[in-house]
């Protein structure tokens, strides 16, 4: 049985507490959060102890696995300090998105867990569906052949003003994820933004990227459309047929260039993904397997090297657009 403790115990910290006390290999042995009022009702739902302190609870209580669902600025600012202090008590971490809004709080947390071989991975859950599994599985049996473009659109409604790189560094994980888990590494990156009536931060991007492999791709990103519509559009090209993820989970549809026969998987009414919250228990449910499976730390789907490499085009985008549209090289 592997014991959890959740750090950070508000509305994400909750849906982590849930899927750990719901998995049959894992058990929930405490909570954390900086509050003491939040701290104790979490507990007390749960039937476990609660610390504002989480060396006290790493000193106290057995632990394999720390989850760090803490937010602060930009949905990132307070993960590092937690994923640390877990990582130096030679814990596996399993962190929120993005790893850090602090490029190089990021870099050093991913440092560390290599240095001292420790299990460092991200909730990146968007591409923990059947449909994103399929496309995968045809990208990587070569049915699209060589890669030529990848466009991506992750579009949410979002009124938070932050600072006014919130939308990039909160929302954007996610999106380059997703582009560099079909397509690999990018190296390039220019970014043009706006922000929208009312706004002070830039809540509405274009981001042209260009893939190591040569592979062009797009991202158009924004906290200002509506919740009601579909949130996210992935497609895949390549020289012998094209690819399309729908909304996260909804479907995905393989196109060949040289046939009118097309491959279809869609979300079952039965059985299937009932909502975007089931993302979170797919993503975790791998990380469980691959735990219990002894998987050596850089075996880990969606690392936190992986977060890293987000961030990095992120940055990169950031300062493309702080240098009026200039294309950005992206560190490897």
């Amino acid at each position: 049985m592997i014991s959890v403790a959740v750090v950070g115990v508000n509305h994400i910290g909750k849906i982590h507490c849930h899927a750990y006390k719901r998995h049959p290999d894992t058990e929930l042995a405490a909570v954390c959060d900086l509050l003491p009022e939040r701290a104790e009702a979490a507990g007390r739902l749960h039937g476990v102890p609660a610390y504002t302190d989480l060396r006290e609870l790493l000193a106290r209580e057995r632990v394999d696995v720390v989850v760090v669902a803490t937010a602060g600025v930009e949905k990132g600012s307070h993960h590092y300090g937690p994923a640390m202090i877990a990582l130096e008590a030679g814990k596996a971490v399993f962190v929120e998105k993005p790893i850090s809004n602090n490029i190089d709080e990021a870099r050093r947390l991913v440092a560390y867990a290599k240095e001292k071989e420790l299990v460092l991975a991200c909730n990146l859950n968007h591409r923990f569906t059947p449909a994103a599994a399929k496309a995968k599985e045809l990208v990587d049996a070569g049915k699209l052949g060589s890669l030529l473009f990848l466009n991506m659109r992750l579009t949410i409604r979002n009124p938070q003003e932050d600072t006014e790189w919130l939308h990039l560094r909160a929302l954007h994980p996610h999106s380059i994820d997703v582009m560099r888990y079909f397509a690999g590494d990018i190296a390039r990156v220019q970014s043009f933004m706006t922000k929208a009536p009312g706004r002070s931060s830039w809540s509405t991007a274009s981001v042209n990227v260009e893939f190591a492999s040569g592979a062009v791709g797009h991202l158009t990103g924004s906290y200002d459309m509506s919740m009601r519509h579909p949130i996210e559009f992935c497609e895949v090209a390549g020289h012998e047929g094209r690819l399309i993820v729908d909304n996260v989970y909804e479907s995905m549809t393989y196109y060949p260039h040289h046939s009118d026969e097309l491959t279809v998987v869609r979300n079952s009414l039965f059985g299937g993904m009932k909502g975007f919250d089931d993302t979170f228990e797919h993503r975790i449910n791998r990380f469980i397997e691959e735990l219990k499976a002894g998987a050596k730390p850089a075996e880990i789907t969606a690392s936190g090297a992986d977060a890293l490499a987000a961030q990095e085009v992120i940055e990169a985008a950031i300062a493309s657009q702080q240098l009026g549209g200039a294309p950005v090289t992206v560190p490897s």
